[in-house]
């Protein structure tokens, strides 16, 4: 075995699968039919029944219909069975020569999913979740006592809570703020953002789309109203990789972290994070792990080095790349279109019974979270539209519905029945 520099660098080749015996190698099993999206019918994307074969590409059973899109996706059977074929693989062979192949693959997905992102290549790190990317920036960032970090009192705990840690443990000063509850207009939303900045502050970090509220943020404004006081952009993107259409060049953050469980449909304990070019050698990597190298610098080109996290799950990583050729093949702009088609389908007609919505019902102020206000009895009335009509919502900041592309206009129009009548309670 090498040693010394000679020995980093046979485990970085490694890593990346560079490494091969290539006699004793067949290739990656590849799946005999290949399920991706139906053809397009004369109507197009506006057809019902093109998103009708859509969800057909999927198992889940019709009494009991995803609409949690904000929480946990069904991956389609294309990816589910990427999934299991890639782990039989290696459960047939866990030998290093057979799962040396798989470092072709993860740099393939990796490739695809900057792609999906308008991004390079070497800004994306695959990890295991936002939470963990999260918390990546948070504790790699280099911050001073004194130095104070706006947040948005909207952001998941993993985005909010783990500041105020990194706070009470470092000397750091965190700024929550808040924004009306029914805005009407972006500038509502970059006002309370930009007020709350200071010649202290260093970070401006915030959800894209709200899990509690489904309020979207105009990241790419906020973003440059921070840019002209040089402070940190990170966005929380759970919300919004796989049910907007987005280009982070043009969004103008530093850092974006998402999961690939949630609207992306893809494998799940897998994330993503992004990292401007020239920030990545200021911000520390949280994990260490053998293919690091033996010392501080590390070898890893960009942001790889954010995911030196030791033994992964090789055949999770490896369906990153199918699911991302699922987002291009029928296109980000059909998708985002297609989940607001339904979410405002669903806001409409909750809107027409009386209830309350806490999500704006403008298209620009919002993404695919849809949240009803509940004054009675929310974990009940969850709990009902669940058992009673099939419909899996969320109890999350009052009735949470987050259709995707996966479900059916028949489907909004079971969830608007089953809301229908379980309208008593929700109002209490």
């Amino acid at each position: 075995m090498p040693t010394g520099s000679s020995r980093r660098t046979f485990l970085r080749d490694f890593a990346a699968g560079a490494v091969l015996l290539p006699s004793a190698l067949g290739a990656v099993p590849a799946p005999k039919d290949r399920e991706g999206w139906p053809s397009l019918s004369p109507g197009g994307l506006r057809d019902e029944r093109f998103w009708e074969q859509v969800r057909a590409r999927f198992d889940f059973a019709e009494d009991r219909v995803p609409m949690n899109a904000a929480n946990l996706c069904p991956s389609p059977r294309v990816v589910a069975d990427a999934v299991t074929r890639f782990t039989h693989d290696i459960d047939v062979d866990c030998s290093f020569q057979n799962r040396a192949r798989y470092g072709e693959l993860l740099e393939s997905s990796r490739a695809k999913v900057a792609s999906h992102l308008s991004v390079s290549p070497e800004e994306i790190a695959l990890v295991r979740n936002t939470s963990e990317a999260n918390n990546t920036i948070n504790a790699g960032l280099p911050l001073e006592e004194g130095d104070e970090v706006v947040v948005w009192d909207q952001n998941h705990p993993t985005n909010h809570v783990a500041w105020e840690v990194r706070a009470a443990r470092y000397g750091i000063r965190v700024r929550r703020v808040s924004v009306p509850e029914a805005p009407t207009s972006t500038q509502e939303l970059i006002d309370p953002f930009v007020a709350a900045f200071s010649d202290r502050t260093r970070v401006v970090t915030f959800s894209h789309v709200s899990n509690v509220s489904g309020i979207r943020l105009p990241a790419r404004e906020i973003a440059e109203a921070a840019h002209a006081r040089g402070i940190h952009v990170h966005v929380d993107g759970a919300q919004s990789l796989g049910a907007v259409a987005l280009d982070l060049k043009a969004m103008g953050c530093d850092s974006y972290a998402s999961s690939s469980h949630k609207w992306y449909m893809g494998p799940k304990e897998a994330g993503v994070l992004y990292v401007r070019r020239e920030l990545i050698p200021e911000i520390w990597a949280t994990g260490v792990a053998p293919g690091w190298g033996d010392d501080a610098d590390t070898d890893l080109a960009g942001a790889r080095k954010f995911e030196s996290l030791g033994q992964r799950d090789d055949a999770c990583l490896a369906a990153m790349g199918v699911t991302a050729e699922l987002h291009a093949e029928l296109g980000a702009e059909a998708i985002e279109a297609r989940v607001m088609e339904l979410a405002t389908a669903l806001k409409e007609g909750i809107r027409e019974m009386g209830i309350p919505l806490v999500t704006p019902m403008e298209p620009g102020l919002s993404g695919g979270v849809v949240i009803a206000q509940v004054t009675g009895d929310g974990p009940a009335v969850f709990q009902r539209l669940y058992a009673e009509h099939g419909i899996a919502g969320a109890p999350t900041g009052g009735l949470r519905l987050s259709p995707h592309v996966y479900n059916t206009m028949e489907h909004v129009e079971r969830a608007l029945a089953g809301v229908r009548a379980l309208r008593g309670d929700i109002l209490g």
